[in-house]
């Protein structure tokens, strides 16, 4: 007797399977845990098997669960597409994403992705621009939906990460004992400012190391150790690393990479392209913590 697949607890196990937990399955999804739950043991009912062995302090796949994944995986995506295709034709045009240049990797191509898998009549419109200007735009209506990093979160955004800057010069680099310490950033960038009063407070004495516009001219240039510079520890290239002063340099704040959508005639669509932004953050955070 043929049976038919529930994609809805499929999704609900892929879910599980990615966060790591039901919880967080449940703010993914914009459901209930004990929701959640019930799916997942109408799954394995289903197919008279266990798919998560609950033994330990988390919860893990047994056998059966990763054989099931993969093909859970390609049911669900197919699903997705089915549905964009077939009922999402009334949604059209442009949106507008604005992203700074250090938070497009490694999230925002998977994101931009499955949104226009969803919705593929409707063209994102990337703008990678440093967080003030993206908010200066937000505030005029020019942005649908962009991120920032910032040390605080303004009303309206919500806070998908936060982590603590980091120094960063060139594998096994030596810029960073030089004194005056050359240090490197485009004019525009947040990071600059609080770099340079974390010296000025540390009496470290500092000149510019590399005059650009560019943050891969000043990526090259710390890469080649002329300079150091600052990133969120997600951003370090991977030409470079973070430096391992020892305490040589002074601590650098916190900051957040905040969400904003905006009060634009797309902001539905804007609501569903934050979805999927949050569900990335949120399956990071999960990796980092494992």
């Amino acid at each position: 007797m043929i049976r038919n697949l529930d994609i809805t607890a499929l999704r609900s196990f892929v879910a599980v399977a990615d966060s790591g937990g039901v919880t967080r399955a449940a703010t993914m999804l914009n459901l209930t845990q004990s929701a959640v739950s019930m799916q997942l043991k109408r799954l394995e009912e289903t197919f008279g098997q266990s798919l998560f062995d609950r033994t330990g302090r988390g919860i893990a796949l047994t056998a059966s669960g990763e054989q099931l994944l993969g093909y859970a995986r390609k049911l669900v995506a197919m699903n997705d597409e089915t549905w964009g295709l077939m009922t999402n034709q009334a949604f059209e045009g442009e949106i507008s994403f604005g992203v700074p240049h250090d938070l497009i990797y490694p999230h925002m191509p998977a994101v931009m992705q499955r949104f226009a898998v969803e919705f593929p009549r409707v063209r994102i419109q990337l703008h990678s621009l440093y967080s003030t200007i993206l908010k200066e735009k937000l505030r005029r209506g020019d942005m649908d939906l962009i991120l920032a990093t910032e040390e605080t979160t303004d009303p309206g955004g919500e806070v998908l990460a936060s982590d603590r800057l980091v120094w960063v010069g060139a594998k096994n680099g030596q810029a960073w004992r030089q004194r005056p310490l050359r240090f490197a950033a485009v004019n525009h960038c947040i990071f600059r400012r609080v770099a340079v009063d974390a010296l000025a407070r540390s009496d470290i004495q500092w000149e510019s190391g590399i005059d650009a516009i560019s943050d891969s001219a000043v990526n090259a240039g710390v890469q080649a150790d002329l300079a150091i510079n600052v990133q969120l520890p997600s951003a370090v290239p991977p030409e470079c690393e973070i430096v391992a002063d020892n305490g040589a340099l002074p601590e650098l704040p916190v900051f957040h990479v905040n969400m904003y959508i905006g009060n634009t005639p797309r902001s539905v669509l804007a609501e569903h392209l934050a979805r999927y932004v949050r569900q990335a953050y949120c399956h990071s955070d999960v990796m980092a913590a494992e």
